[in-house]
């Protein structure tokens, strides 16, 4: 179960983190569409759909990502409270009842609508610009196949967690800056501590 807690995590860090890199294009893409419409009056019949396809790529395909650094938003007024025993068993309840019924339907339906659209190559009805979206709608069924690999690996560390009696945690990739901040700030004033 180790294993493959390493092998889900590392595949949606891969995937979670090639696909940020779509914030830079959003990014470079809107700015163009800004200059020239306000710049040069020239807009483009292209950008909406650029912004609205890359933007709904990121979501998709880094929820396995944010799922595996336990990153998705969570009430957890009550749940923090509990023994990781007891919050390992209600997640587990949780994820075979609504998680992966969920996720299995967004495998099943996203795959025959990204087929339906490969069928016909469908281009977007919101521009002129007639852009190809039937890639986009493989996203689809893509995001849900990583979200049911990592959904095993949450499984197996639920498991895991009511056999040992703690939670095994992911690898820290990225860490918020003020978090950064406080824990250099901490360390310096422990060096400052220790030199008195």
């Amino acid at each position: 179960m180790i294993r493959y807690i390493a092998f889900a995590d590392s595949l949606s860090a891969w995937f979670g983190k090639a696909f940020a890199w779509l914030i830079i294009l959003m990014t470079v893409g809107v700015s163009y569409e800004v200059v020239v419409r306000y710049i040069f009056n020239a807009p483009t019949p292209w950008a909406f759909d650029l912004s609205f396809i890359m933007y709904g790529s990121l979501f998709m395909m880094a929820g396995a990502y944010t799922l595996s650094r336990n990153g998705h938003v969570r009430g957890d007024f009550i749940y923090r409270l509990w023994k990781p025993r007891t919050q390992a068993l209600v997640e587990l309840t949780l994820y075979i009842l609504f998680f992966f019924p969920g996720v299995i339907a967004l495998v099943v339906t996203g795959w025959k609508y990204a087929a339906r659209s490969w069928g016909y190559a469908e281009v977007s009805i919101n521009s002129p610009a007639g852009i190809p979206i039937y890639q986009f709608k493989s996203v689809i069924a893509a995001a849900g196949i990583l979200l049911l690999i990592q959904g095993i690996a949450q499984v197996c560390r639920c498991i895991l967690c009511m056999r040992e009696g703690f939670w095994r945690q992911s690898e820290e990739d990225v860490v918020e800056l003020d978090a950064q901040l406080l824990k250099e700030h901490e360390m310096e004033m422990q060096k400052q501590g220790a030199a008195r």
